[in-house]
């Protein structure tokens, strides 16, 4: 912790000039120093405002959403019936990944999430490999979601006014359009709220994670009316291949529970609240999750799922027989879904700013506004780059990418908590993954193997997006790191 008063028992030294590129790219930032500095920005610092309630709906708010609202229509094509299989095998490697996320944040409760776990355990490469990770799946889910959203605004238009937005401005260039205008402004209504600071966008979301869930269990209600178990006579007609691949899909519904961790600076009591936030916010997802799915699947047989990305309003139109409730259930899929794309593009505005803290990304990235203690050009600019991908970037392949990078990310997080507990058993854990290293073990395999479950292109976009992370490391994080030139680490800590 940062001592104010005592001798000086640590100092946090720069990186020497002498020491050798790889000693200087495995170099640690203490967990002491990552805690001492939680909140500073530029200029300011970020306001502690959230209980766990807030927490819990940040989290809920970031997962429960996209993931069965829009992807599940390219789940169940790969899948059949067995998507609920497939909802649960995705559950599981969250749930591993959740147990880790949870240690490390009762322990270390910063803003930077895996990005900074892995600074504090692993060193500064694999610290920028996770936090480039982290861009990926915060930055391209943003744009993912906002595409899903779109679809249902266009069932709602329909439903009451009988109008829809034109195809060419309701999609991206290579699906019939030339740019996708509905999912540029709900970024930007996003990102409106966000600038209000974090208390007023934890408030707004709070309002549409309750609206979202009740659209749930409505659909579950009406869905269950026209169940036929019929549907479910050849459960797996793709066999467990289809299962793996449309697990390795459907994981990118649960990326938002670590949204929580994001907060650790900006939480009232973080080393209890993040933690219970985490596990409790993917318990009641993943059982959302599989409900609706289970419901979807018996209402409708699942060979017409594909290419339907507002499914579950075209379910309930279906089995009533008219089209009230599916606009009804469209009304509550707009609102949802805009609270993901709230949430999620916190979270990424909240990694930057721990990655500007620490010099590896510019330090406008971290500059707070005095007013609303919020780092406004931040919020600005990583809200126009995910507004551009969500105009101009078809859902599909924003998918795929967003799930390679959260992966790579919870794989990362797994061997922190192996990591941290051997080089430092003695730090505080407000919470511990049980059985000591055989579930994070679990988790990394986990992660592993619904990356491997992925196509070959989107692990040659991965590799791209990797190779520029890299690019831009070496010309301007390896030399600006606070840790190679010392910046502001005159600090004392205790050990």
């Amino acid at each position: 912790m940062l001592d104010q008063g005592a001798p000086a028992q640590n100092q946090i030294p720069a990186a020497p000039a002498s020491q050798g590129v790889a000693a200087r790219l495995m170099r640690r930032k203490p967990v002491e120093l990552l805690v001492a500095e939680g909140g500073q920005g530029e200029g300011g610092q970020l306001r502690r405002s959230l209980g766990l309630w807030q927490l819990t709906m940040i989290s809920i708010g970031a997962t429960l959403g996209t993931g069965i609202f829009v992807v599940l229509g390219d789940a169940v094509p790969k899948a059949g019936p067995a998507v609920t299989l497939a909802f649960v095998l995705a559950g599981l490697t969250a749930l591993f990944s959740a147990l880790s996320y949870a240690e490390l944040a009762g322990s270390i409760p910063v803003a930077g999430s895996s990005y900074s776990y892995a600074y504090a355990t692993m060193g500064e490469l694999v610290a920028w490999v996770c936090g480039w990770c982290l861009v990926l799946e915060y930055g391209v889910s943003v744009a993912a979601v906002a595409v899903g959203w779109g679809e249902y605004l266009n069932e709602l238009l329909d439903g009451t006014i009988g109008v829809t937005i034109p195809a060419s401005l309701s999609s991206a260039p290579g699906e019939g359009g030339i740019v996708n205008l509905p999912a540029l402004i709900v970024v930007l209504l996003a990102m409106a709220f966000l600038l209000g600071g974090a208390r007023e966008s934890a408030r707004a979301n709070t309002i549409m994670v309750c609206v979202k869930i009740a659209a749930l269990v409505l659909f579950c209600a009406i869905g269950f009316m026209g169940f036929k178990s019929g549907n479910y006579a050849d459960f797996m007609p793709l066999g467990m291949t289809g299962v793996s691949a449309a697990g390795a899909s459907l994981f990118f519904s649960y990326i938002g529970f670590d949204a929580a961790s994001t907060a650790g600076e900006e939480a009232k009591d973080p080393k209890r609240d993040l933690p219970r936030a985490i596990m409790l916010s993917l318990i009641i997802v993943t059982a959302l999750y599989v409900l609706v799915a289970g419901v979807a699947v018996g209402a409708w047989n699942w060979k017409k799922f594909d290419g339907s990305e507002a499914a579950l309003a075209a379910i309930m139109n279906n089995v009533s027989g008219q089209t009230f409730w599916g606009t009804l259930l469209a009304l509550g899929a707009v609102i949802s879904i805009a609270s993901v794309v709230l949430t999620v593009l916190y979270g990424q505005t909240r990694i930057l700013f721990a990655m500007s803290r620490d010099g590896l990304v510019p330090k406008a990235l971290g500059k707070i506004h005095p007013k609303t203690g919020a780092p406004r050009l931040n919020t600005v600019i990583v809200s126009l780059f995910c507004g551009v991908l969500a105009a101009f970037i078809p859902l599909g392949k924003l998918v795929d990418a967003t799930s390679i990078g959260t992966l790579f990310a919870f794989g990362l997080v797994n061997i922190a908590v192996i990591v941290l507990r051997y080089k430092r058993p003695e730090l505080e854990r407000t919470f511990k993954v049980p059985f000591g290293p055989v579930l994070p073990v679990l988790g990394f395999l986990f992660c592993a193997y619904n990356m491997f479950s992925l196509d070959t292109v989107t692990w040659v976009v991965f590799g791209f997006w990797m190779a520029a992370g890299l690019v831009f490391y070496f010309l301007y994080g390896y030399r600006r790191a606070r840790l190679a030139t010392g910046e502001g680490l005159a600090v004392t800590v205790e050990k």
